[in-house]
């Protein structure tokens, strides 16, 4: 026989016919890779609840911090009660309203404060006196007794303010002179400072 006529050995059509694995492309093809994915996305997601429950619970068992308690060095044993110059007096009239003060020296109006301006009949004396703090400090911006010589002019241009001369007005401390400018918030409440201003003369001279 001639060597072309040769038959082919059953060895050689196996290790021709034998089947390649599949390659990863097969499994692309049909939703393989996207679904290794998956179940990556979804082990980092079950992580990372497991890290909170963690926490959350670390939160729960942690001690409350304790009350913390301090116990004054000094104890005051006795109420010390405060007294305004106001508790021996009786209010004949109260209204709110804004002080101007001037100034000489500029030559201006210095707006001095706004609040309750008050008359204050005293209970034993019986003198009336003129008392006005200023809103929220409670500072006194004008502290004088009504004199008989004091005399309330009409302001130019406004009727619903006043101005007049004070000799003696001790709001910081020591008696000085000043001329005030007192503006209310209408012509009612300008008439009936002026008013109650003129009884407190009256009541003033005669004692």
């Amino acid at each position: 026989m001639s060597e072309e006529a040769k038959p082919v050995t059953p060895v050689e059509s196996a290790k021709e016919e034998t089947p390649k694995p599949p390659t990863a492309n097969v499994f692309a093809m049909f939703g393989g890779a996207s679904t290794k994915k998956k179940e990556v996305k979804e082990d980092e997601e079950e992580t990372k609840e497991e890290k909170k429950e963690e926490s959350a619970a670390d939160e729960e068992e942690a001690p409350e911090s304790p009350e913390v308690h301090f116990t004054p060095v000094i104890e005051l044993t006795e109420k010390v009660e405060i007294k305004s110059e106001e508790d021996e007096e009786e209010t004949l009239h109260k209204v709110r309203a804004k002080l101007f003060r001037f100034d000489p020296e500029n030559k201006e109006w210095k707006e001095r404060g706004t609040g309750d301006v008050k008359f204050l009949k005293h209970k034993e004396t019986g003198k009336v006196r003129l008392l006005m703090r200023r809103d929220k400090i409670f500072k006194i911006c004008a502290n004088h007794m009504i004199s008989a010589d004091y005399e309330l002019k009409p302001n130019v241009g406004s009727d619903r303010s006043w101005v007049y001369n004070v000799t003696a007005d001790i709001s910081e401390g020591t008696p000085e002179a000043h001329t005030f400018a007192i503006r209310f918030g209408n012509k009612e409440n300008a008439d009936k400072f002026k008013e109650e201003f003129e009884k407190a003369q009256e009541l003033n001279k005669k004692k």
